[in-house]
C-alpha cells in the first residue's frame, strides 16, 4: 500500500495508476491551491481557465474527476459539463459555487453534476468530496483492496461489481454498493450514521442521519428480502451486518 504524503492510504484507479482529475477554475491562485492539494494525495492534475482550455485539456487528459466553477469568463459550467460529458460520459463533475447561489447548486446537479461545495471551502471538503464520488462510481481503489469480500453467504467482488447472496445476484445502485462495501469491510462492527456519512458520502454529520437510513432500507430489500437478515440496527448507536448464524 503506498500512502500519500498526508499519510492517508492513496486512492488509485483500478488499474493501480493515478487518478486523473482536472481543475477549471479562472482563479489561477485558487486553481494552483486546488491543483496542489490533489497532487499532494498523488493524483495526476490538469488545469484550466476557461471553458475552451477545459474542453482542450479534457480531451487530452481523459479525466475521472472535474471540479469546474460555475461562473467562468467564456461560458458558464453548466455548458463546459455538457460538452464534457461528450468527450467522457463517465466524467464525475464536482461543481464550485458561491454560497448563495442557490439556484447554481440545483442547477449543477439537475444538469447532470455529482456534487457541489460552496465558496470559500476547505481543501480537504474538496478532496473528501471527490474521493467519495470516485469511489462510488467504482473508479477508485485503494491499492490494497481485495477483489473479494466475504461475509457468511453473501460476496461481493468489487472489480466486477457484484454482488451474490447465496449465489443469487444482487442488483445494486453505485451508492447501494459502496455502503455494502463499507458494512462488509467491518462485519461484526456497529457503525455509527456519522461514521457511513463520512465514508460513503464524505460529509459531515449534521442533519443527513436520514440518507443513512434510507439507503440502508434500500440494501434490506435487496440483500435481505426473503432471507435471514444480516443488516441489523443497534438502537442508538448504528448498524452492523453480521453473517447467519448456522
Amino acid at each position: 500500500m503506498n500512502p500519500t504524503r498526508s499519510g492517508r492510504p492513496a486512492l488509485t484507479r483500478p488499474d493501480g495508476t493515478p487518478l486523473r482529475v482536472l481543475v477549471v477554475d479562472d482563479d489561477p491562485d485558487l486553481a494552483e491551491v486546488l491543483s496542489g492539494a490533489l497532487r499532494y494525495e498523488g493524483w495526476r492534475i490538469r488545469t484550466a481557465g476557461d471553458g475552451a482550455s477545459a474542453l482542450a485539456a479534457a480531451r487530452e487528459l481523459l479525466p475521472d474527476a472535474v471540479v469546474l466553477d460555475v461562473m467562468l469568463p467564456d461560458t458558464d459550467g453548466f455548458a463546459v459539463l455538457r460538452d464534457l460529458h461528450a468527450v467522457k460520459p463517465d466524467v464525475c463533475v464536482l461543481f464550485l459555487t458561491a454560497r448563495d447561489a442557490v439556484e447554481d447548486r440545483i442547477a449543477g446537479i439537475t444538469a447532470g453534476g455529482d456534487d457541489y461545495v460552496t465558496k470559500p471551502f476547505s481543501l480537504e471538503e474538496v478532496v473528501a468530496r471527490l474521493g467519495g464520488l470516485l469511489r462510488r462510481a467504482g473508479m477508485a481503489r485503494q491499492p490494497d483492496e481485495g477483489p473479494r469480500l466475504v461475509v457468511g453467504d453473501l460476496v461481493m467482488d468489487e472489480e466486477a461489481r457484484e454482488v451474490t447472496r447465496a449465489g443469487e445476484l444482487v442488483e445494486l445502485s453505485p451508492t447501494e454498493f459502496e455502503l455494502l462495501r463499507f458494512l462488509m469491510r467491518n462485519p461484526r462492527r456497529v457503525l455509527s450514521k456519522a461514521q457511513i456519512l463520512d465514508r460513503v458520502w464524505s460529509y459531515d454529520f449534521g442533519g443527513r442521519a436520514h440518507v443513512v437510513e434510507l439507503y440502508i432500507s434500500y440494501l434490506r430489500k435487496k440483500v435481505d428480502a426473503g432471507r435471514e437478515p444480516m443488516i441489523h440496527t443497534v438502537r442508538g448507536a448504528g448498524y452492523v451486518l453480521k453473517p447467519v448464524a448456522r
